[in-house]
């Protein structure tokens, strides 16, 4: 949704003019709030990493980038468009590179347990019906249907995982609606993965979903099953228990395992959709690479799914090995 340019020690974003059914940044007023809400939302969990606003300026027959903080009132130059500006992250940080190193310990997510802790602790409750918190689910399940099951793209498996996937939703839909009754569902993150947090002293957390609200207001339990879903599948299943223990004693709140799994399972779906989604572009990048992640997404969900037939934690780390 961004280009993103390095430049030396800084990180600038600039919003693509796009329109998707989930945001719209056509217009120059869009992007600018958006760019404030990216840095405000992010300031959250990275607060020494998004830096603030650059207004991309025409000055005097040539381009100029102005912090926002250092513009005249009323500015001078005609300001072309905004950019985020962020401080640059060491990528040899990264969790997903500390994954593939095999040099993530487990002090290192005890100290993302506590960020994460204190994260949850703070956010505010997000006012939501048990019955709309289920039917976002079921949303969302149609339109992993309507990408995962067209015949062109003959995932193995896809159906079956739906189907029973919907079964799980139907037979546990009183702890979905539990948890929006006690207040659980809060603005979170929205995109919870390896790729996005980088283990600093403390870890920081960056590129949450400033886009989209409901899609940041989630469970917390549902962000780390996604967060555990990733590291799993990247080569570290033992991550995501700790994360799940750590938060819980750090919430007060010990989530039945039936509820992990079919967090689990829906997260591994969407996952696969968005696989697939990328060989609807007019011309896919690397179209390769998409049906063989898809279908180990899948096999990850009738894992968790099977797990939860057999009442046992989600258990995917057969299915090792880097997307």
């Amino acid at each position: 949704m961004s280009w993103v340019f390095l430049v030396g020690d800084r990180v600038y974003k600039l919003k693509k003019p796009v329109r998707f059914p989930f945001l719209d940044f056509t217009t120059l007023k869009a992007r600018a709030f958006f760019c404030r809400e990216e840095v405000r939302l992010n300031r959250r969990l990275a607060p020494g990493v998004y830096l603030g606003l650059m207004a991309l300026q025409w000055r005097d027959g040539a381009f100029a980038m102005v912090p926002e903080a250092r513009l005249p009132l009323p500015a001078s130059g005609e300001t072309l468009d905004w950019l985020v500006c962020m401080q640059r992250l060491p990528e040899s940080r990264m969790l997903h590179q500390l994954i593939a190193q095999g040099r993530v310990a487990p002090a290192d997510i005890d100290a993302l347990v506590a960020v994460l802790g204190a994260f949850y602790r703070a956010a505010p409750s997000v006012a939501l019906s048990p019955n709309d918190y289920l039917a976002r689910f079921q949303y969302g399940q149609a339109a992993n249907r309507e990408v995962l099951l067209r015949p062109q793209f003959g995932l193995p498996n896809a159906a079956l995982a739906m189907d029973r996937l919907d079964a799980a939703l139907m037979r546990h839909a009183d702890l979905l609606h539990g948890r929006a009754a006690a207040g659980r569902v809060l603005d979170g993150h929205g995109d919870l993965r390896p790729e996005h947090v980088c283990l600093l002293a403390p870890p920081v957390v960056i590129d949450c979903l400033e886009f989209n609200a409901q899609l940041r207001q989630t469970d917390p339990f549902d962000e780390l099953a996604y967060l555990s879903l990733e590291c799993d599948l990247l080569g570290a299943p033992w991550i995501g228990p700790r994360l799940v223990s750590g938060c819980a004693a750090a919430l007060g709140d010990a989530p039945p395992p039936a509820l992990l799994q079919v967090y689990t399972a829906y997260r591994a779906l969407v996952r696969a959709r968005l696989c697939m989604a990328h060989l609807l572009d007019t011309q896919p990048r690397t179209p390769e690479k998409w049906p063989p992640l898809a279908s180990r997404y899948i096999a990850c969900a009738l894992a968790a799914l099977a797990d939860l037939k057999n009442h046992q934690i989600p258990s995917v780390h057969l299915l090792h090995g880097s997307p």
